[in-house]
């Protein structure tokens, strides 16, 4: 059963998408991961004031703001409320129409978790062209949302896995390092997956010349420019593309389906900049998902059939535009770093002298008054997992007059923009699931539908793994998931689980019978909680069920 607020949920859903009328043959959904208002705010003014660009390409379609909020869920032994999201939560949010908790990329928050489906699924159940770009691993939860389903985002060789049979059309950012085995410095086990693309028809490209040089008529695309995340726009190489690049060659491709195309865009890196602090990188980040923007919006107005909505996750860093009760912003410093804090961490954490760092500093920014407080500070770091780039940020932000409030995530509402159809139902105050409702009734998607027929193939059930490697299961929760009947005689200690003709008992926690005959089925309590293993289970249900440990889901059929 899902819980109440997961069933109203659902109900919005179903009346969302029950009669859903298409009115934009094509929806280009753009995320900039981390994008709280601040952000933009600050991208605005570095335009200004630096580029003579008094706007955003944002700007024009602005339309309102949205919620952020996730599900109550668990960190650790502790219960979090869920009021402020990660990146999991909310694109499962926008992605799918569904609430989760922090961490899960497109399934329920339960013991025994059901895959909810996005519009890109729903959108590929219709025949349309599906897309993801970003400039974060391709694996990472923004766009693992749309497109694959795990109880954990870290899982990403399961994502990238899951990927080959999503059938999603064309694949662009970083993340090569989940795709090949360890004897490539890849983070798979076995071989390469790659291959298994290319056969599968896809054209595989690592960097700009190449992805420049597909056509149309290629089709499938897996776009891997880097080994992890695509570089920071301030690091970025002649042969990376930029994300205005990616978009528009992944409409190009798109495009020539007949039946429209969904896609969605991330601009993925303004998050980890602000998660280290990073300001100055925020602002190149900021301004390259604004020119994918104007690739979107370009295409959509000439298209006439197009929808775009541009939100956010989530506000990453609690970005302030001022400090020190000083009514000013260093403008004119915002550009002067030269390489993002990312790449100058490791050259600061290798040096010993406060000489060394005002060196390192003023080699990369120009400043040259760093007093012997600030390098000793830099020297030491700031406490947190971003040590020495953490408080080299921390210094350079006094000097360009911005503030922090730490290196998570806030919980502040994010900006909605819009243009197209679609722009009549995201106005005003929105939860982050209305992004998803209403993509969904303006490309004439079924959700729902979408939702059943992979809850008919996966579970997604917590599990854990005894000493023996034996994977066990909370054995009541994973019974009613599977339709068994479960009952328990307290006065005698014995669990009973019926199904059809077949009877399993659990007496003390430890002895398992089938039909009243002794068994050698595992179970053990923990917490309070029975557990069984996948066999018993397959007895009850009468089909052998298995287990996808990469992914770790149970295959029903």
């Amino acid at each position: 059963m899902l819980p109440f607020g997961a069933l109203q949920t659902e109900a919005a859903q179903t009346n969302a998408t029950k009669n859903a009328t298409p009115s934009s043959k094509n929806l280009i959904v753009l995320i900039g991961d981390g994008m709280g208002p601040a952000q933009v705010s600050a991208a605005r003014i570095f335009s200004k004031n630096k580029l003579n660009k008094p706007h955003l390409n944002i700007d024009s379609i602005y339309v309102g703001q949205a919620t952020t909020f996730a599900d109550k869920g668990e960190d650790g032994n502790k219960v979090v409320s869920g009021e402020v999201t990660d990146s999991a939560s909310a694109g499962t949010a926008f992605a799918t129409g569904h609430k989760t908790y922090n961490a899960a990329i497109s399934v329920s928050n339960e013991d025994i978790s059901k895959p909810f489906a996005s519009i890109i699924e729903a959108s590929e159940q219709v025949g349309k062209s599906t897309g993801l770009v970003t400039t974060a691993r391709i694996t990472h939860a923004t766009p693992a949302v749309y497109a694959s389903h795990v109880r954990n985002r870290d899982n990403e060789n399961a994502i990238a896995s899951q990927y080959l049979t999503s059938g999603v059309d064309v694949l662009l950012g970083g993340g090569k390092r989940h795709f090949v085995g360890k004897d490539e410095k890849g983070k798979r086990e076995g071989k390469s997956i790659i291959p298994d693309f290319q056969a599968k028809g896809y054209k595989v490209v690592y960097d700009k010349k190449g992805l420049n040089a597909l056509t149309a008529k290629n089709g499938k695309i897996l776009g891997l420019f880097n080994d992890s995340h695509v570089d920071y726009v301030i690091d970025r190489k002649q042969e990376t593309p930029s994300l205005a690049d990616m978009t528009k060659k992944a409409i190009e491709s798109l495009a020539t389906n007949k039946k429209g195309f969904t896609m969605m865009v991330e601009g993925g890196r303004i998050d980890h900049a602000g998660h280290a602090n990073d300001f100055a990188s925020v602002i190149q980040e900021m301004l390259d998902f604004d020119a994918a923007v104007k690739v979107a919006l370009d295409y959509a107005k000439k298209d006439g059939n197009t929808s775009v909505v541009i939100t956010a996750d989530h506000e990453t860093g609690g970005l302030s535009l001022s400090r020190d009760d000083i009514y000013e912003l260093n403008v004119n410093a915002w550009n002067k770093q030269k390489i993002s804090s990312e790449q100058l961490g490791p050259k600061l954490k290798a040096v010993k002298t406060t000489a060394e760092i005002k060196q390192l500093v003023e080699k990369y920014t120009g400043y040259n008054d760093l007093t012997e407080e600030e390098a000793q500070f830099i020297i030491d770091g700031d406490k947190s997992s971003y040590a020495q780039e953490g408080a080299f940020n921390a210094v350079m932000s006094k000097r360009y007059l911005v503030g922090w409030s730490g290196h998570g995530h806030s919980a502040v509402d994010v900006g909605v923009w819009a243009y197209g159809p679609i722009a009549q139902s995201v106005k005003g105050q929105i939860d982050n699931t209305d992004i998803a409702k209403s993509a969904a009734k303006t490309a004439g998607l079924d959700l729902n539908k979408a939702s059943a027929d992979l809850q008919s193939k996966h579970l997604y059930p917590k599990f854990k793994v005894t000493r023996e490697g034996s994977v066990m299961y909370p054995a009541p929760a994973l019974a009613k998931s599977l339709g068994i009947a479960v009952t328990s005689d307290t006065k005698n200690n014995v669990t009973t689980f019926k199904k059809g003709k077949v009877t399993l008992q659990v007496k003390d926690g430890t002895t398992v019978t089938v039909n009243g005959q002794a068994t050698t089925l595992p179970a053990e309590i923990d917490r309070g909680v029975l557990y069984l293993n996948l066999d018993a289970f397959s007895k009850l249900n009468g089909t052998a069920l298995k287990w996808d440990a990469l992914s770790e889901r149970i295959v029903l059929k």
